[in-house]
């Protein structure tokens, strides 16, 4: 997703116990949160698949509105993997399933039928995109758009849930 600025987002690495966690800020004006037209910032933490950053989990979960999780879906046993990182980042920091989108990834010419791909509950209850960047690289870009504003449609109500709670 390009930034305004230009087409390539900031990149910036944090350290961790482990190693690094790829951090990506970018702003995107297709997503507003307002009438101004203002598009939005979104910072996206990566901390690539690998347990060996779990000493970085509670970082990366504190005040997150949502969670990404991309996945082979060429190998079966990430079907397992994605279970264990719902539970952790989307059940345990309760939020809700429309805050969690599932990418699952198909190599050019795996030959996997996108029909046959079975999530266990409550995955199945999660929105899941198929994405093949060298095929079909504008539908994804299209679902985590849209994605993104349902995430900033959803702060929006909460935010102004907590002003309504206030003033009355």
């Amino acid at each position: 997703m390009p930034g305004r600025t230009g087409p390539a987002p900031c990149l910036r690495p944090r350290s961790c116990s482990w190693g690094l966690v790829r951090i990506l800020e970018f702003e995107n004006p297709q997503v507003t949160s307002n009438n101004k037209g203002t598009g939005c910032e979104f910072e996206l933490w990566d901390c690539g698949g690998d347990r060996k950053f779990e000493s970085c989990w509670p970082a990366l979960m504190k005040d997150s509105q949502g969670v990404v999780i991309i996945f082979n879906a060429d190998i079966p046993s990430h079907l397992k993997e994605i279970e264990m990182w719902h539970s952790c980042f989307v059940q345990q920091q309760l939020l809700q399933d429309n805050q969690c989108l599932l990418i699952a990834h198909h190599k050019p010419g795996s030959g996997v039928d996108k029909s046959s791909l079975s999530l266990a509950a409550p995955l199945n209850k999660l929105k899941l995109v198929h994405s093949n960047l060298e095929e079909e690289p504008e539908e994804i870009r299209v679902e985590f758009i849209k994605y993104l504003k349902s995430i900033v449609s959803s702060v929006s109500e909460s935010r102004d849930r907590e002003e309504m709670s206030i003033i009355t």
